[in-house]
């Protein structure tokens, strides 16, 4: 039977754009479903205008930590200007940009939400559309914790939080992750006096020092950072000031309340349960994304759940539209380990920046998870601040490094960078994981002096070569 499309795409951000994308390269008729603005979360309320917002305190903050420098930054950010900035790459929040992209790549773009309706079928505001393949990339969702009058206070999510038209006087974030501690730098450097409420230690999923440095770098900008406290009720009064009522019965007041603990994969309203998926539970797929028990349904980016980052995201993409076109023009599908239809990455070498300054960098597991795999590790760590391109970079450089080794192959499994402008270093990091190179080879390359990337040097040296 005749279909619609090839292949259909349930949402149009960064990721399912790339499915789109690299499918249409190898000839399918592809059509992007999009209930919101073509281009997603990224490039409207997350990624793209949270750095935007950060940026600006960065880099005065950078020129403060250099003699000569330090005296030419005279007065406060300019607010109004940062956030003027924001909005630019956002486009003001209009897609007409990433629409014209979709259009010269030869993508159908049908507005509206989607919903599957059947195998190979997708409904659409009531109108159903076929396709011999289906990819969702519909993202995730921010996840609300239970606390007493929260929902009806109507906090930020990052959302709110990214797309503000003006700076509030004060702001508590209930949150030590990621998305949390970006925001809460943001704020600060603009002018907000912040709070920052984490139920456990900051960046917990990291190495134990990750925090401990976050925490001092916000302490020192003047935020107010308290670890091991939950809210026990919030509400917001007649004048719109929110009360956070904390376990010892203090109260914090502040004019926005921030929650950034944590997302979940976008799966309501899919209509998964008509074809025998239940909503509730992860969607499982095989290295290509194609969803467990079926052979026309994918699942990519955030809502499967393996890695909630656009970047993995756009690489599980790359991976689901070449896989998809293949099985669909009837050619071999390469889906063992590191194929080309297959997103192995997942599993070992998945990179991840937090653009706080210091900045956190890391790739592949932490000592601790290394232990747990059951992995003969050695661990080794070192002072970035010792390093001479770092404390030519900035006076009084904090910052560390530490690597994660396989004794037995030999080889980096883990590495971990804190510091001012280290996300640059994460991808050489990157590239010794996924590519297994031998330590022993990695002392061949050699790092540019004086730059930040001797850290490796120090780094391999601390761990030594075998007699």
């Amino acid at each position: 039977m005749s279909a619609d499309h090839d292949l259909i795409v349930v949402g149009g951000g960064p990721v399912g754009e790339n499915v789109a994308d690299y499918a249409t390269k190898r000839g399918l008729r592809v059509a992007v479903v999009e209930s919101e603005l073509v281009g997603g979360e990224c490039s409207y309320w997350a990624c793209m205008p949270s750095k935007a917002l950060l940026r600006s305190g960065h880099a005065v903050r950078a020129a403060r930590r250099v003699p000569g420098a330090r005296e030419a930054v005279v007065g406060p950010i300019d607010a109004r200007a940062v956030l003027a900035r924001r909005t630019s790459f956002t486009g003001g929040w209009d897609d007409s940009g990433q629409v014209r992209w979709l259009e010269s790549a030869g993508i159908d773009l049908i507005r509206g939400r989607g919903r599957i309706a059947g195998p190979g079928a997708v409904e659409v505001d009531g109108q159903v559309f076929t396709a011999r393949a289906v990819a969702l990339a519909t993202g995730s969702v921010p996840v609300l914790p239970a606390v007493p009058g929260l929902a009806d206070a109507r906090p930020w999510g990052t959302r709110e939080a990214t797309a503000a038209d003006a700076v509030p006087p004060r702001l508590v974030v209930i949150g030590g992750g990621v998305a949390g501690l970006e925001l809460a730098f943001a704020f600060t450097s603009l002018g907000s006096q912040v709070t920052v409420l984490s139920r456990g230690s900051l960046l917990e999923q990291e190495e134990s020092f990750v925090g401990e440095h976050v925490a001092a770098a916000l302490a020192a900008e003047g935020a107010d950072v308290r670890l091991g406290v939950t809210p026990t009720r919030v509400d917001r009064d007649a004048d719109g000031v929110v009360h956070v009522v904390l376990p010892d019965g203090a109260v914090l007041d502040a004019e926005e309340l921030l929650v950034a603990t944590g997302r979940r994969p976008h799966t309501d309203g899919l209509g998964l349960e008509t074809i025998g998926l239940d909503p509730a539970a992860r969607l499982q797929v095989d290295e290509t994304m194609r969803v467990a028990g079926t052979d026309w349904l994918y699942a990519v980016g955030d809502v499967n759940g393996r890695a909630l980052l656009t970047h993995q995201g756009k690489y599980q993409a790359r991976a689901a539209g070449e896989a998809i076109a293949a099985r669909l023009q009837g050619r071999p599908v390469d889906d063992g380990p590191w194929g080309r239809h297959a997103a192995t990455a997942d599993h070992t070498a998945v990179p991840h920046v937090v653009f706080t300054d210091p900045e956190v960098a890391s790739v592949g597991l932490t000592e601790a998870r290394a232990r747990d795999a059951g992995l003969a590790v050695r661990a080794v760590e070192y002072d970035v601040g010792s390093v001479a391109g770092a404390a030519l970079q900035a006076d009084g450089y904090a910052g560390r490094a530490k690597l994660v080794v396989d004794e037995d192959r030999g080889v980096v499994v883990g590495a971990t960078f804190v510091g001012q402008d280290v996300a640059e270093l994460l991808h050489s990091a990157t590239i010794a994981i996924v590519g297994e190179v031998p330590v022993d080879r990695l002392w061949h390359a050699v790092p540019a002096y004086p730059t930040i990337s001797e850290v490796w040097l120090r780094l391999l040296e601390a761990h030594g070569r075998p007699d």
